[in-house]
């Protein structure tokens, strides 16, 4: 695996880019616990896919991703929660 190379990358760069179909094969939840006593369960979920007409200087191709990242709360202390609040739409 490549670290360390700092290969700058424009706008046209990502433009000139080939899109690149993908499988999900794994994707899996981060689960962290805060000082405050939460949990948060986070996953990174990958949208789409660029291969540049540029290489790291070994060689290797550069990609570009765009993804999502998705954040849950759970475990939550009860102390941390605040006054639910009103409905802003009344019921039909």
């Amino acid at each position: 695996m490549s670290k360390g190379f700092n290969v700058s990358i424009t706008p046209e760069d990502i433009a000139e880019g080939e899109d690149v179909d993908f499988e999900e094969v794994k994707e899996y939840w981060n689960v962290y616990k805060l000082k405050d006593g939460a949990t948060l369960k986070v996953k990174l979920v990958l949208m789409g896919v660029k291969r540049l007409k540029k290489h790291n200087p070994d060689g290797s191709p550069i990609y570009v991703i765009q993804s999502q990242n998705i954040v849950r709360a759970v475990e939550v202390p009860k102390e941390l929660y605040a006054k639910p609040k009103p409905p802003a739409m009344k019921p039909v």
